[in-house]
């Protein structure tokens, strides 16, 4: 991880280089199991979707411009971008010459293996000038070139949970008591991607907690639902298969996912962009199926 001080110069980075033209993204090639990027992007980036992780992250350079919980919110550099799970957002240049942005897409599961069955912390407004909450989440920022070794990541986890927590104003007040071992089990159970048809009743047997219950508690500890909790697996699962030039259609199937319209459909939905223009902007291995999804 880099040694730099988040307290000195804020937001203050190496002018952007000169490999590519256009829009990019670059991802991560790290030991810990999270996608973490860094992008640029010259004016609209994302359409409306949304997430079930968080996604947090902090702009490098130029205004960073997004819609969430009903307003028009600005990211500039020195700030912290906490995006809630399942909040719909866009994304956008908030000037002429675009923007450029690192962030961290973190599930849920892994701040509750810190909270230890607390609700989720929640920054309503999806910026934070906390300079706490900055400090931990750069520590987890370095350049995409730079590896975060596991052990690393793991303290970096542990502070960001817990200034997740105080910027939202600290632990939340739980009504009514919530079962997170039962919705662990549920969960553990999707994140497998188990084959055929999924309901409520296959969960309940699972995690051996009444399915309406299981169902308010799987939002309140994870921050989505478990039927969106599966396609997003499904959908890493095949983002996966698609850098590694596997052709879009068999993609989508292994994945889980009826063809490859089923795909490009959720893919839209989730990530704002079709999985063809994500494969060109990351510069991966595209086969002729994906270009076109």
């Amino acid at each position: 991880m880099t040694s730099d001080n988040p307290s000195a110069g804020a937001g203050v980075i190496e002018p952007p280089g000169t490999k590519r033209r256009g829009d990019w993204i670059d991802v991560a090639e790290d030991a810990i199991p999270f996608e973490r990027i860094e992008a640029f992007f010259a004016g609209r980036a994302y359409e409306p979707h949304r997430h079930d992780t968080y996604a947090v992250g902090q702009t490098l350079s130029g205004i960073q411009s997004f819609h969430y919980r009903g307003a028009e919110r600005t990211s500039l550099p020195g700030g912290t971008m906490v995006l809630h799970p399942d909040e719909v957002h866009d994304g956008q240049a908030g000037g002429e010459h675009g923007f450029r942005y690192r962030m961290i897409y973190i599930e849920p599961a892994a701040v509750q293996r810190v909270l230890g069955g607390r609700p989720l912390p929640f920054i309503k407004d999806g910026i934070s000038s906390d300079p706490r909450l900055f400090a931990a989440v750069h520590a987890l920022l370095p350049a995409t070139d730079a590896r975060i070794e596991t052990l690393e990541f793991e303290d970096g986890l542990f502070e960001l949970a817990h200034a997740l927590e105080a910027a939202a104003g600290g632990p939340a007040k739980v009504g009514g008591a919530l079962n997170y071992r039962a919705a662990e089990r549920a969960r553990l159970y999707l994140h497998d991607l188990p084959d055929g048809t999924i309901t409520l009743e296959t969960l309940e047997a699972v995690s051996g907690r009444d399915r309406w219950g299981l169902s308010r508690d799987f939002r309140r500890l994870f921050g989505t639902s478990p039927y969106r909790y599966l396609v997003q697996r499904r959908l890493e699962a095949a983002k996966v298969n698609l850098r590694h030039g596997v052709p879009a259609a068999q993609a989508a199937v292994d994945a889980g996912f009826a063809d490859q319209a089923h795909l490009s459909r959720h893919f839209k939905k989730a990530f704002g962009i079709t999985p063809g223009r994500w494969l060109r902007m990351a510069e991966m291995p595209a086969g002729t199926e994906a270009e076109q999804a």
